[in-house]
């Protein structure tokens, strides 16, 4: 195990211990303290933070994440970070509610249960658990499995189910051309029955209670999957705050979860389903939105006065959250109200 260091995080005043081969991170996590974090791989700067006192090995990181000027003036990836003596970190975006919501990360061991072709490049995979997840709506957990052939294979998934089913976890997740692990489950490199790691919660895009305004809810592709948890969660809730979903696809074949989210909607008259769709064939007969999903948030939200008000969820593909980050800017949003999960496709435990 060896060094115990000590990290006193400002300015909320809160301290824990790292082992010397630990980030400052993954510390925190399994303390139940949930601090800023993106991707947990140096990539994304979410958990950039000013180490005030004390000295750090990194990890290899992003200059994208953390350029040199930054770490010339002693800014760090809580992600990254090894200590090497005891740390005082200066949060540079921290949320209380976070804080004080936090749950500790735990290792859990389960199994595939079923996995579903939504669409020619979705696929949905259901685990069981061996034990109780906590986790709030919108969470993520990075699962690894060993495929037929031997390979070990970790990658961040979140869930789609509401945090009231805690050991029957539904995850729905994109199939990429180089993806290893959705691959692996159309070859049967990953067969139903297939023991996981489930480790986890992660992630700071989950919902929150008992806020002003309605709850605006952004997906495209996989990013179905956190914001279905949302939904569900928050018509549970008993909440009557307006709900608009808002989906992203290419066509109409690009759409699932059709008769789900029908029954949702015919039950709770508060939430509104928008799809969008940017390849429609003109004579296809399509008669929703059109273009791309931030094109119609910022029509409707304009249409119905409701611009700058209320709470954003918002979940996919990097280019979906780059180009709807200025749109909700120009809608006069406030950053503490926008909540966003970037899946990356990178290697390790990213991708979602």
């Amino acid at each position: 195990m060896g060094e115990v260091y000590n990290v006193r995080l400002e300015p909320v005043g809160v301290e824990f211990e790292v082992h010397e081969n630990e980030t400052v991170l993954d510390a925190a996590f399994r303390q139940g303290i949930s601090l800023p974090h993106g991707c947990k791989e140096g990539q994304c700067s979410a958990c950039k933070c000013v180490l005030l006192d004390g000295e750090v090995e990194m990890l290899k990181y992003s200059t994208f994440a953390l350029n040199e000027s930054d770490r010339d003036g002693g800014q760090i990836l809580m992600c990254r970070a090894l200590p090497y003596d005891n740390l005082t970190i200066d949060l540079l975006n921290y949320d209380e509610e976070v804080l004080s919501k936090s749950i500790p990360v735990k290792q859990f061991e389960g199994r595939i249960t079923d996995f579903q072709k939504l669409t020619h490049d979705i696929r949905g995979v259901q685990i069981e658990l061996d034990a109780p997840l906590k986790f709030w709506a919108g969470q993520y957990v990075d699962i690894t499995v060993t495929t037929e052939e031997g390979e070990t294979i970790t990658r961040s998934f979140s869930m789609a189910n509401p945090p009231s089913e805690t050991q029957n976890l539904s995850f729905i997740i994109k199939k990429y051309p180089d993806g290893k692990f959705s691959n692996q489950l159309d070859s049967g490199g990953i067969r139903a029955g297939a023991s996981v790691r489930v480790s986890g919660p992660f992630g700071m895009c989950f919902r929150r209670e008992n806020r002003e305004g309605p709850v605006i809810l952004v997906g495209a592709g996989s990013g179905m999957s956190p914001v279905w948890s949302i939904l569900q969660d928050q018509v549970a809730s008993g909440e009557t705050r307006e709900v608009l979903f808002f989906y992203g696809a290419r066509s109409e074949a690009d759409l699932f979860h059709l008769a789900e989210i029908g029954s949702l909607t015919a039950a709770h008259p508060e939430v509104t389903f928008i799809p969008v769709l940017s390849h429609a064939a003109e004579d296809s007969g399509w008669e929703g939105e059109r273009g791309f999903v931030h094109e119609a948030v910022s029509r409707r939200l304009k249409a119905q006065g409701l611009a700058g008000q209320g709470d954003v969820y918002a979940c996919g593909p990097p280019p979906m959250i780059d180009a709807l980050q200025p749109t909700l800017f120009m809608l006069d949003f406030d950053s503490e109200r926008i909540f966003f999960d970037r899946f990356t496709t990178t290697s390790g435990s990213s991708g979602h």
